[in-house]
């Protein structure tokens, strides 16, 4: 009855339909004209994204079935650093630039009008992934750097461009708050309520930019303020 909004990605995706999560928001934001669909796999890379495309999205003869959009968020852990604690996780840069590329293909190919929505990793605060460690990590360093995450970033933004589609440069845009270290990242990679902030207003933004927003959207069924009191039923008629 409704279109839909698909978000696909890793862990930040997967948690963000918790309190204060961008995901949460998003669908309070489009209540009532979209529903916002959850496909978030924490840990995931986007190797292992390109392995579950066809379970994620399975295919469909009806056109009608197509979502609005689909928010592509994975970098995060690719961004891993190959000889740390979290190497298992590591793609280099270009295979994922290349990966990104295939997902978007994909996607485009089976929903020719659905805008993809690309958005960078975060950048890390290596201090608070020393803290708050996500596995035994005998080195005492970090298995993320904000450099490392900055040149996914750059490959996310390139693939976007490369392939036309609407772009959220996170990393960048994070880094122009003060004290975003501590204020938008908990544990030095995952959302603090004004981090998630951060990515819903980007999103609401770069959706409406798409011709995407509730100024565009119709409602599913009428409002109550459609509702005549002396003939309740009659809104209901067409």
């Amino acid at each position: 009855m409704r279109p839909k909004i698909y978000l696909f990605g890793d862990s930040i995706t997967e948690e963000s339909f918790g309190d204060g999560g961008w995901g949460a928001s998003l669908a309070h934001h489009f209540s009532r004209t979209v529903d916002v669909v959850l496909r978030g796999y924490s840990g995931y890379n986007t190797r292992w994204a390109l392995q579950v495309l066809e379970s994620v999205f399975p295919s469909s003869e009806n056109r009608e079935d197509a979502p609005l959009a689909v928010t592509v968020f994975f970098g995060a852990n690719d961004a891993c650093l190959p000889d740390r604690c979290s190497a298992f996780q590591h793609v280099p840069v270009n295979e994922y630039k290349q990966n990104l590329h295939s997902i978007v293909s994909f996607l485009k190919k089976r929903w020719p009008t659905t805008c993809i929505l690309l958005i960078t990793p975060p950048p890390i605060d290596e201090d608070g992934r020393l803290r708050h460690p996500y596995i035994d990590n005998p080195s005492n360093l970090p298995e993320r750097t904000n450099k490392a995450a900055g040149a996914y970033s750059e490959a996310c933004v390139a693939v976007a461009r490369e392939s036309g589609n609407p772009v959220i440069d996170l990393w960048t845009k994070m880094q122009q708050f003060p004290d975003w270290e501590k204020a938008h990242l908990r544990d030095g990679l995952h959302l603090t309520p004004q981090g998630n902030m951060v990515v819903i207003e980007e999103v609401v933004l770069k959706l409406k930019n798409e011709g995407l927003s509730l100024e565009s959207l119709p409602v599913d069924l009428p409002l109550i303020t459609n509702i005549d009191p002396k003939d309740p039923l009659k809104a209901f008629q067409n």
